[in-house]
């Protein structure tokens, strides 16, 4: 495996997006390159959980938003146009 397949394979690897014969190669690899790879692999986990913790306020702030729309609409139902 070259170390741009590595990079690549650590991506989908931080995400739990590898199979069982692809997490074995993978692991081979990571000890191949050493030092170089872990550090990779480092990085890719920080970015993955940046990201992680960059959704979450937003699933909260929509979740939030719901709640008050609900809150609004049954305290001033819409009137009726009869």
């Amino acid at each position: 495996m070259t170390f741009e397949t590595f990079q690549n394979d650590a991506r989908l690897y931080v995400v739990g997006a590898l199979e069982p014969d692809e997490i074995k190669r993978f692991d081979l690899a990571k000890e191949q390159y050493g030092d170089a790879a872990r550090a990779f692999v480092d990085e890719c986990n920080r970015l993955h959980e940046a990201l992680q913790l960059s959704l979450k306020p937003v699933k909260k702030a929509l979740a939030i938003k719901a709640r008050l729309l609900s809150m609004v609409s049954r305290r001033n139902p819409i009137p009726s146009r009869n």
